[in-house]
C-alpha cells in the first residue's frame, strides 16, 4: 500500500482530505500545524496590503462566522451529498506542531518514510523543508492556478464573472504561494444556492479523486505538469465592502 503523510492544518477541508483517503492509502503520521497567531498574521497583512484593506477584510472575516452560522444546513446537506467525513483524524497518528517550518519536522517526516506527502492548509512551506525531506509534495488548492493564487480562488472566479475558471488545482509543492507545477484541475458549477462557505465543499469533492490520481502518477513515477491558466494573480480575502458589493450587484454570495 502506497504510504502518504499529511501535513495540513486544522480545518475541515483536512479532515476531509484525511477521510476520504485514508482507506486507500496508509497513514502513519498526520501532522498538525497549529494555527499561527492572528495577531501576527494582521500586522503581516497591514505591512503588505495597508490598514484600510487590512481592516476591511478583518472585518469580513468576523462577518463571515455569522455567515457560516446561517449556512449551517447547507454545509451539512453538502457532506451527505458528496459522502464526505470532517471526523477528527485519529490521536494515535497525530503529531502537532506549532509550524510546520520547525527543524523537527523534518525528522518526524524521515521516521516515516512516506512516498508521497499531502499537503492541506497550511502556512507556506519553506524551501529548506522541501529540500530536506526529499519526498514529493502534492497541494490541493481552491482555485485555478495561477490564475487563482492565495485564498478563496472559487469565489474570486465568480466575483469576476469567470465561472470557466472556478475550480480547483492538485500541484506540487515549491516555495512559493501556489506556484508549483500543476497536476490535475477541475471545475465546479454552484448553484444560486450556494455561498461563500459552501463553494469550498464543492470543490473539495471535485478535488478527492485527482488527489488520489496525482498520489498513484507519483508513487509510480509517472509525474507531468500541465500549464495552468494564466495570469498569474494572487487573491488575498475579501474586505467587507467587496463582499456586499458583489453579493447586491453581481449577486455572488
Amino acid at each position: 500500500m502506497i504510504k502518504v503523510l499529511l501535513l495540513c492544518g486544522n480545518s475541515q477541508s483536512s479532515r476531509i482530505v484525511y477521510n476520504s483517503l485514508k482507506d486507500v492509502f496508509l497513514f502513519e503520521l498526520v501532522i498538525v500545524e497549529n494555527k499561527p497567531s492572528s495577531k501576527l498574521m494582521i500586522k503581516r497583512r497591514v505591512k503588505k496590503l495597508g490598514f484600510l484593506r487590512t481592516f476591511g477584510q478583518v472585518c469580513f472575516i468576523f462577518f463571515n462566522k455569522l455567515l457560516s452560522i446561517i449556512d449551517k444546513n447547507k454545509i451539512v446537506k453538502l457532506l451527505d451529498k458528496y459522502q464526505l467525513s470532517d471526523e477528527y483524524f485519529p490521536n494515535a497518528n497525530v503529531k502537532n506542531v506549532s509550524s510546520i517550518n520547525e527543524p523537527d519536522v523534518v525528522a518526524l517526516i524521515k521516521s516515516v518514510a512516506p512516498d508521497v506527502i499531502v499537503v492541506n492548509g497550511t502556512r507556506i512551506i519553506s524551501k529548506k523543508l522541501i529540500n530536506s525531506v526529499g519526498v514529493p509534495m502534492i497541494n490541493t488548492h481552491m482555485g485555478i492556478t495561477p490564475k487563482y493564487r492565495g485564498v478563496h480562488g472559487g469565489y474570486w472566479a465568480l466575483a469576476n464573472d469567470d465561472t470557466q475558471n472556478c475550480g480547483v488545482t492538485v500541484h506540487l509543492v515549491d516555495e512559493g504561494v501556489d506556484t508549483g507545477g500543476v497536476l490535475y484541475q477541475d471545475t465546479i458549477k454552484p448553484s444560486s444556492e450556494d455561498t461563500f462557505n459552501t463553494y469550498p465543499l464543492h470543490q473539495i469533492a471535485a478535488a478527492i479523486p485527482l488527489i488520489k490520481k496525482a498520489i498513484v502518477d507519483i508513487y509510480n513515477r509517472d509525474v507531468k505538469t500541465q500549464p495552468g491558466i494564466e495570469p498569474s494573480i494572487l487573491w488575498y480575502h475579501p474586505t467587507l465592502y467587496q463582499y456586499f458589493y458583489n453579493r447586491m450587484i453581481k449577486g455572488v454570495k
